[in-house]
């Protein structure tokens, strides 16, 4: 397994991480997700852990909770072993004070998670969404006394736009805070507006990518293509309404070039998916999910090996989309190009 430099931070992270959003199985979307158990989920984590992949991620939502605690359960005895990242502030109760980024919540959702995952601290805790209605400064000044109190670790942030994770940026800058070093994003091929602005935004303030939903909510798998009916059984029906919609045609012309490369390399739709975002400017670490041992261990496969540059310019001209002004311009034009040159693979 790689190791990344999690941003400038000096947290090294797997280039491979698992999520742990199959764990529990409740709720419309994470029922759809899976049903891990304990035991399976005990079985997965070895695995993982065996194959070099050491952190695990939830969050407090994922099955009301029950992600953590069977994550907790999973890790028992091998706490230091292992990389833990979560995250808070989405919907927890009905209540007004049951939500956000605001001081009083934050603390409660840190020591509740704390307590469901069974450890004193967190290597890394981020943000699940951007609270507009508590000032930055509340938040980030929240996050950095937990730090300090050795509760959290790192600090990170996931579904901000650029505005919202750069004014948080200034806010701990000018007041010395701690600052957030990960923005868990949803990255794939046929998603790929994280390029447009928030990875130039990472690269150039130092905040690593942890991708989520690398298959594009399970359309990257090989199960769908041209011409067919979804396959028996499929659960894209159920999760892809979540999820970003995408054009038939763009997913098919993706799937098409997947298909290409896996005759060349003789890998799986997935792995050349994975390995091709591992490859990516800012990419700290891509979160791979199963909902059994085969997936997992399939999954694994993404990394050893690398796409050749001439692959990997296949994939992104079947993936391409002309991105939105005032991005677009970067993309067409040489005088613009001089001035922004694109962001290369080398990392941060």
């Amino acid at each position: 397994m790689e190791y990344r430099r999690l941003g400038s931070s000096g947290l090294h992270v797997p280039a491979l991480s698992f999520g742990a959003g199959t764990f529990g199985g409740k709720g419309a979307l994470f029922s759809a997700w899976g049903d891990t158990g304990v035991e399976q989920a005990r079985r997965m984590v070895d695995i993982a852990i065996d194959a070099g992949v050491n952190m695990f991620d939830s969050a407090d939502v994922y099955s009301d909770g029950a992600s953590e605690e069977m994550l907790g359960e999973a890790i028992k005895g091998r706490r230091d072993e292992v990389l833990i990242s979560t995250k808070a502030s989405l919907p927890m109760g009905e209540g007004p004070n049951r939500a956000g980024s605001g001081r009083a919540y934050l603390i409660g959702a840190v020591d509740d998670a704390l307590r469901r995952l069974g450890t004193d601290y967190i290597d890394l805790f981020q943000l699940h969404a951007f609270d507009a209605g508590t000032p930055v400064e509340e938040t980030v000044r929240a996050l950095d006394d937990l730090v300090k109190a050795g509760k959290i670790r790192y600090t990170g942030v996931s579904n901000f736009a650029g505005w919202q994770l750069m004014k948080s940026l200034a806010a701990a800058d000018e007041h010395g805070w701690n600052r957030y070093v990960a923005n868990q994003v949803y990255y794939s091929l046929v998603g790929r507006d994280y390029e447009w602005e928030l990875m130039p935004l990472g690269h150039d303030q130092g905040v690593g990518a942890v991708v989520w939903s690398p298959l594009g909510w399970g359309r990257l798998t090989g199960k769908i293509r041209r011409g067919r009916p979804l396959p028996e059984g499929s659960r894209l029906h159920e999760t892809a309404q979540w999820g970003p919609p995408v054009e038939d045609e763009r997913l098919y012309n993706v799937v098409d070039a997947l298909d290409e490369i896996a005759e060349q390399t003789g890998k799986t739709l997935p792995q050349i998916a994975l390995n091709w975002i591992l490859q990516r400017p800012t990419v700290a670490s891509v979160i791979i999910g199963a909902r059994n041992e085969e997936q997992l261990k399939q999954n694994l496969g993404a990394v050893g090996w690398n796409l050749t540059s001439e692959q990997v310019a296949a994939l992104d001209k079947a993936s391409g989309k002309v991105p939105p002004y005032p991005y677009y311009p970067y993309e067409n034009q040489e005088g613009f190009n001089r001035l922004n040159p694109p962001l290369t693979p080398s990392g941060l």
